[in-house]
């Protein structure tokens, strides 16, 4: 229903911000990540998700695509809940996030308030499954595969899992990590560039 919204950050408390956009107040829940990169008075802009179940309905919105299209996918997961899934975002960013789905590092997730071991292997084990699913349906098309199934092969392959855990397209992707220098970074600084170059 809503994509953004765009407007005068009127209130912040927690995980907690109210965007003044056209004289309406929009309470946003959002990760402290988020909450914590704007102050009262700023303007800004958050993207959003409306969550909606019988009769509650609960706006949901992050300053970063990538941290809206990481709640997506946690919340679709069995058993993750948009309070869990702010709670794991809370915890990590996108990208620190994406290198544990691919790695398997569930003292990650654990570390978020309310995470436990069985919902931190839960979303290690299907988000991996949604990954190994998008690499069987591209890997004869041209584009990057993705590696799944232990730790990736490569560098490039590693990027591109843990950027396809963050929602983007492997022709996305293929052309972002072309001009970056795997040899002359690490890992997270790969994604981090990476993250960068798509944001512009």
């Amino acid at each position: 229903m809503f994509y953004y919204i765009s407007g005068k950050v009127a209130v912040t408390e927690g995980s907690l911000v109210v965007i003044d956009a056209g004289g309406v107040g929009y309470a946003v829940n959002t990760s402290y990540t988020s909450a914590r990169s704007v102050r009262v008075g700023d303007t800004a802009t958050f993207y959003t998700y409306l969550h909606v179940r019988e009769e509650l309905m609960e706006l949901y919105g992050f300053a970063r695509r990538e941290e809206l299209s990481c709640f997506k996918q946690l919340i679709a997961i069995s058993g993750v809940g948009p309070k869990a899934a702010l709670s794991i975002l809370s915890a990590t960013t996108p990208a620190n996030l994406a290198l544990s789905i691919i790695t398997g590092d569930e003292k990650a997730l654990t570390c978020a308030q309310g995470v436990g071991k069985k919902i931190a292997q839960r979303v290690i084990l299907e988000l991996k499954d949604k990954l190994a699913a998008e690499e069987a349906g591209v890997s004869g098309k041209g584009s990057v595969p993705v590696t799944i199934g232990g730790l990736p092969h490569s560098k490039k392959s590693e990027a591109t899992a843990a950027l396809a855990v963050l929602g983007y397209g492997s022709a996305e992707i293929a052309a972002v990590l072309k001009d970056i220098d795997m040899d002359a970074l690490s890992l997270e600084d790969v994604i981090r560039q990476a993250l960068k170059k798509m944001m512009k």
